[in-house]
C-alpha cells in the first residue's frame, strides 16, 4: 500500500544516498526536511560535512538543522564497541548506530517538530499492508541492500520510516544525483567505520586504552599445545589468517579469543566450519512469530551469502541456528540476521560457546 505524501525528517549524512533520498521526496511532493547528526570526527572533517549538508539543504531549498550526537555516541556506541573488543568479541557499531543514534533521534526529533515520518538512504524497501501492517525487505540492488545493519528496528520505527531508495541500484543512484546536480554527488563511498581513522581498529583501541592494552600471551591449538605468542587478544578476529607469526607447512586460523585467560586460539581451515550458531537478544522486528520452529535463510555477517537453516526459538530473546551445510568463521558479536526469502524476521547478537562446547 503506498502511502500519500506528508511531512518528512531526512536523515543528511553528507553522502550521495541521504541526499537523493531527500531530493526524491521533496520531487514527489513531501515536505521535507533535513537532520545531520554531529558525530566523532575532527574539526576539519567536521566543518566540511557540515559545509557540504549546508549545500544539499540549499540546493533543494529545505530546512536543515543540526544535533550534537558525540556524547551520546560516545556512551551508546564507542564505548559498548571497545568493550566487546576487549572481551573477545567481534562488534559492528553500524547496526547499534542505527538503532539507539540514528533512527531514535530521527523520531525524538520528528516528534518535536510534528513532523509525520521519517526517512534514509538506506537501501531496503518497505512494504505497508491494508491493516497496517508493515515488512522491512531487502534492496533491490542485492551488492548494496543494507537490511543485515537494521535488524535492531522494531515496528514503531518502521510505522514512520520511508526508503525512496529501495528500488534502485547504486548505479541508478549515481546517475540521478548527477542529473540533479547535487552537491554530494562526486562523493566517495565511506567503507570505513566513521569513528576509526583510517579503519585501523588496533590503533584505535591502543589509543583509546593506553599502552597497558599490550599485554603477552600464548597462542595455543585445539589440543592446548603452545604454537605461538602474541601481544594482545585484541589484535586478533575469528578467522584471521595473517599477522599468527606461526611457523607451520599448513595455515594456522584464528579461532577463538579468551581473553580472561589471555589465549588466542587457533586451528586449520577446516576446524572454522559450524552447523549451529546461537544468539541472544534476539530482535523480531514484528513481533516473534507464533512457531518455535521454522525454516529461514541467515547471514552471520553483512558480506555471508545467506544460508539456509532450521532457526529454533529457545526464549523471547533467544535463538538456535541449525544450518543445513557447514558454515565458516562463525564470529561472536557479529549478528545473526534472519529472512523469510526477502523479509527481514530479525536478528541477534551470536554469542561465544562455552568452552569446550
Amino acid at each position: 500500500m503506498e502511502i500519500k505524501p506528508s511531512t518528512v525528517l531526512v536523515a543528511l549524512s553528507g553522502g550521495v544516498d541521504s541526499s537523493l533520498a531527500a531530493a526524491l521526496l521533496k520531487e514527489a511532493g513531501w515536505g521535507v526536511a533535513g537532520l545531520h547528526l554531529l558525530l566523532p570526527t575532527s574539526p576539519e572533517k567536521r566543518s566540511a560535512k557540515i559545509d557540504l549538508v549546508k549545500g544539499v539543504a540549499e540546493h533543494l531549498n529545505i530546512p536543515i538543522s543540526f544535533e550534537d550526537m558525540e556524547e551520546e555516541f560516545n556512551r551508546l556506541v564507542v564505548d559498548p564497541f571497545t568493550d566487546s573488543y576487549l572481551r573477545g568479541l567481534t562488534p559492528n557499531p553500524c547496526v547499534m548506530c542505527n538503532q539507539v543514534i540514528k533512527f531514535d533521534c530521527l523520531l525524538r526529533n520528528a516528534e518535536k517538530d510534528g513532523i509525520r515520518y521519517i526517512a534514509t538512504g538506506h537501501y531496503v524497501r518497505l512494504i505497508r499492508g491494508e491493516s497496517q501492517s508493515v515488512e522491512l525487505f531487502r534492496g533491490k540492488d542485492r551488492d548494496k541492500e543494507q537490511s543485515y545493519f537494521l535488524h535492531r528496528l522494531t515496528r514503531s520505527h518502521l510505522e514512520r520510516s520511508v526508503f525512496p531508495l529501495g528500488d534502485m541500484t547504486k548505479e541508478k543512484t549515481r546517475s540521478l544525483a548527477q542529473e540533479m546536480k547535487l552537491p554530494t554527488r562526486l562523493e566517495p563511498e565511506s567503507q570505513e567505520i566513521c569513528f576509526i581513522p583510517g579503519n585501523d581498529y588496533r590503533r584505535f583501541l591502543e589509543h583509546r586504552e593506553g599502552p597497558g592494552l599490550e599485554k603477552e600471551g600464548d597462542i595455543i591449538d585445539r589440543t592446548g599445545r603452545k604454537v605461538g605468542e602474541h601481544s594482545g587478544t585484541y589484535q586478533y578476529t575469528v578467522g584471521q589468517r595473517h599477522g599468527l607469526g606461526i611457523a607451520s607447512s599448513r595455515p594456522y586460523y584464528v579461532m577463538e579469543i579468551r581473553p580472561e585467560g589471555n589465549q588466542v586460539i587457533v586451528g586449520r581451515k577446516e576446524d572454522l566450519f559450524s552447523r549451529s550458531v546461537d544468539a541472544d537478544s534476539f530482535n523480531w522486528v514484528n513481533g516473534a512469530p507464533p512457531e518455535r520452529s521454522m525454516k529461514v535463510m541467515a547471514q552471520i555477517r553483512y558480506r555471508h551469502d545467506a544460508a539456509s537453516g532450521r532457526l529454533e526459538i529457545i526464549s523471547p530473546d533467544k535463538v538456535r541456528l541449525e544450518f543445513d551445510e557447514p558454515q565458516s568463521a562463525v564470529t561472536p558479536g557479529q549478528a545473526l540476521v534472519c529472512y523469510g526469502g526477502e523479509r527481514l524476521l530479525g536478528g541477534g547478537w551470536i554469542r561465544r560457546k562455552a568452552q569446550g562446547a
